[in-house]
């Protein structure tokens, strides 16, 4: 979710696992990744742990290797690890970046150079506080963050003790979420979750029993088709208003998500490149892929499978014009 925003967590080590096992072209001894026009054959996208980013994965993964005869080896890591393995030429590509990484960003794509940037994804993305619709129709103060401790007792839970429950994000997300609740003299504790499928595991069951609860939320996410949520206004967020993280007073930015690539692939990975630069949808198309994949447990190939027959009229447009 960084996902700013930016959504499985992973367990201490994979991050790092990932990128031992990783194998790209820029790494690859005498070009056997490559196509004879010098284009990558192989390709290894680096994908974030929520389900979104996996969407994005699925579906480029299905058109480069159904349509373009490319092999695509996708690594799960998160951010910081993933802007790592494209400095290092451990990994090609990444889809989805919510911009958590400033300082790698700083360091890869300006100083030195060995990261670019690989336009926009298409989706806009945003992290808020939310609460259920039905609590904010009845208590419709709720949606001031001035307003919050008027409602600790309502929010209370036998693991938050005293305080209300905020419901966290997964360890991967960045969140600023403990600074406002400290910055704002917020009376509240949060709870971990773990993992985003944790996450909406618990809000499921507090939404369906219409209990209140106050949680760290995002858009896109799949299941905003089947609940309602309200967002809590925080201050406004402006340009670093959240730097340093410990001084974090604002709420969260609203952004197009961007995709990065390894500068060398960028520049020599021919028509794969091409085609990640040119992968572009909305967030309806990935809401529907992540639907399949975590609403209804669909396979991530049948999943990507599925979209791409019934929309081929969109990554059509992604191909490299011949």
């Amino acid at each position: 979710m960084s996902r700013a925003p930016i959504r499985t967590s992973l367990i201490a080590g994979v991050g790092v696992l990932g990128l031992a096992l990783s194998a790209c072209a820029a790494e690859t001894d005498g070009d056997s990744a490559s196509g004879g026009d010098g284009g990558a054959k192989e390709v290894t996208i680096a994908v974030p742990s929520w389900v979104g980013a996996q969407a994005n994965a699925a579906v480029a993964a299905h058109i480069l290797e159904e349509e373009m005869d490319v092999k695509v080896d996708i690594k799960q890591m998160d951010e910081p690890v993933a802007f790592d393995a494209l400095h290092g030429g451990k990994a090609d590509a990444i889809l989805e970046d919510w911009g958590g990484v400033p300082k790698k960003e700083e360091l890869y794509v300006e100083e030195k150079k060995t990261v670019v940037e690989g336009g926009d994804l298409g989706v806009t993305g945003h992290i808020g506080w939310f609460v259920p619709k039905y609590f904010a129709d009845e208590n419709p103060e709720v949606l001031d963050y001035e307003n919050l401790n008027d409602f600790v007792d309502d929010f209370k839970t036998s693991e938050s003790g005293d305080k209300g429950q905020f419901i966290g994000a997964a360890p991967s997300y960045t969140t600023y979420d403990k600074h406002l609740i400290k910055n704002h003299d917020l009376d509240y504790k949060i709870l971990p979750t773990g993992s985003e499928a944790a996450q909406l595991k618990e809000i499921q069951r507090l939404y369906e029993a219409e209990e209140p609860f106050l949680t760290y939320w995002w858009d896109p996410q799949w299941m905003n088709a089947q609940i309602e949520m309200v967002e809590v206004e925080l201050p406004e967020y402006t340009e670093g208003c959240n730097e340093p993280a410990e001084k974090t007073e604002c709420g969260y930015d609203t952004l197009m998500l961007q995709k990065y690539f390894n500068a060398d692939f960028a520049e020599n990975g021919g028509e794969a490149a091409e085609f990640l630069k040119n992968f572009q949808w909305s967030t309806e198309d990935q809401n529907e892929v992540a639907s399949m994949i975590a609403g209804e447990g669909m396979a991530e190939e049948d999943a990507a499978a599925e979209w791409a027959a019934e929309h081929e009229d969109v990554w059509k447009a992604w191909l490299p014009k011949s």
